[in-house]
């Protein structure tokens, strides 16, 4: 987020906390906006269920339990048992039980996210075979040093242009700063910048999507 002028207090968690509470308000509106709200989800700790107690780090709170209404994980069951359980007054329950089932259910969890994903995968890429020849407005949200990957703003299609693929140059990949620059013409494409682009491949088995880069919005919309 310094590429875009951005500071982050990242001396403790009190200061993570406040200083990218305070990032995300000052990125409403702005061009890198829909970039760094995914970017700010993508950082975070990966959730996962176990019987050891660290806290609730969004919440700040030492001592805390969960669950959704109405009740979608297996988890949810858990916790309504153990309540019922402790509020008969019943003993404490084998902790090695409890454990083996988080893991579990942590692992199953994983596999339904990850389902999931691959699933809206392939529907936006259904979706963009149907619109193979429509301009779409992206943010660059990704640089590697063989293409950039371009985030449509209306769908949130995520596709790739591959350096090869870009005809008005050759570019070379600046991982310092996130950017490709031309060879020739030093045009800079970096993270965060607004183009344009068609679709050149939807690929369903695969789940590849490939787009052609037309030029920045600048360019097109002038």
């Amino acid at each position: 987020v310094a590429k875009f002028g951005h500071k982050l207090n990242l001396k403790d968690n009190r200061n993570i906390s406040k200083s990218l509470n305070k990032l995300l308000a000052d990125v409403q509106g702005t061009k890198e906006q829909n970039l760094v709200d995914t970017l700010a989800i993508r950082t975070m700790s990966k959730a996962y269920y176990s019987t050891e107690n660290i806290g609730h780090y969004g919440l700040a709170f030492s001592h805390y339990s969960h669950f959704t209404s109405p009740i979608r994980r297996y988890p949810d069951v858990m916790a309504h048992r153990l309540l019922q359980h402790y509020l008969d007054g019943q003993g404490s329950v084998k902790e090695e039980e409890y454990e083996e089932k988080c893991q579990h259910s942590s692992q199953m969890e994983g596999l339904a996210t990850n389902a999931e994903r691959d699933s809206i995968k392939y529907m936006q890429i259904k979706f963009m075979q149907e619109h193979n020849e429509d301009e779409f407005l992206g943010v660059i949200s990704g640089v590697t040093e063989w293409g950039i990957y371009v985030e449509i703003v209306a769908n949130k299609c995520e596709g790739m242009v591959r350096l090869r693929d870009i005809k008005e140059d050759h570019f070379d990949f600046d991982q310092e700063n996130y950017a490709i620059i031309g060879r020739k013409t030093k045009k800079v494409y970096q993270l965060g910048d607004e183009v344009y682009v068609t679709v050149k491949n939807a690929d369903l088995v695969k789940r590849h999507l490939d787009f052609n880069l037309i030029g920045t919005r600048n360019e097109v919309e002038k």
